[in-house]
C-alpha cells in the first residue's frame, strides 16, 4: 500500500513539475511580447509626435499665405476677413421633427375652449371697474 503510494506521489510531483514548466515558459512568451508591444507603442508614439511636428510645420499662417500669393492664379483664395464670420445666434437652427404620437393623440382628443372673459367685467380690488 505504501509503495502505491509513494509511485502516486512521486507522480504527482512530476505532473506538477512540469505543469510548472509549461507555466514559466508560457508566462516567458507573454512577458517577451509585451515588450515587444510596448516598443511597438513607444515608436508610434514618437511617430506621431513627428507628425504633429510636421503638420504645424507646414500649416505655418506665413507659409500658407505665401501659397496662396504663389497660386493666385489656379485657386482664387482671398485673405479672410471679420465679415465672414457670424454669430452662433444669427445662424438659423433647425426646427425639431414633430412626434407623431402626440400630434395623432392631440389631433384625436377634443379640444375644450375656455370661456373668454373681457376685462371690463372683472372688478378690480376696490370694487371698481377700469
Amino acid at each position: 500500500m505504501r509503495t502505491l503510494l509513494y509511485v502516486l506521489s512521486a507522480l504527482a510531483v512530476m505532473g506538477l513539475a512540469f505543469w510548472a514548466y509549461r507555466q514559466n515558459y508560457a508566462t516567458q512568451k507573454s512577458l517577451k511580447e509585451v515588450a515587444a508591444l510596448q516598443r511597438q507603442i513607444a515608436d508610434l508614439h514618437d511617430a506621431l509626435g513627428m507628425q504633429q511636428a510636421e503638420w504645424a510645420y507646414e500649416n505655418r499662417p506665413s507659409r500658407l499665405r505665401d501659397l496662396t500669393i504663389v497660386n493666385f492664379g489656379k485657386l482664387p483664395l482671398l485673405p479672410m476677413t471679420p465679415e465672414q464670420f457670424a454669430r452662433v445666434a444669427d445662424l438659423p437652427m433647425p426646427q425639431p421633427a414633430p412626434d407623431p404620437a402626440t400630434t395623432a393623440a392631440a389631433a384625436a382628443a377634443p379640444t375644450a375652449v375656455p370661456p373668454v372673459v373681457p376685462p371690463a367685467a372683472t372688478p378690480t380690488k376696490k370694487g371698481h371697474t377700469p
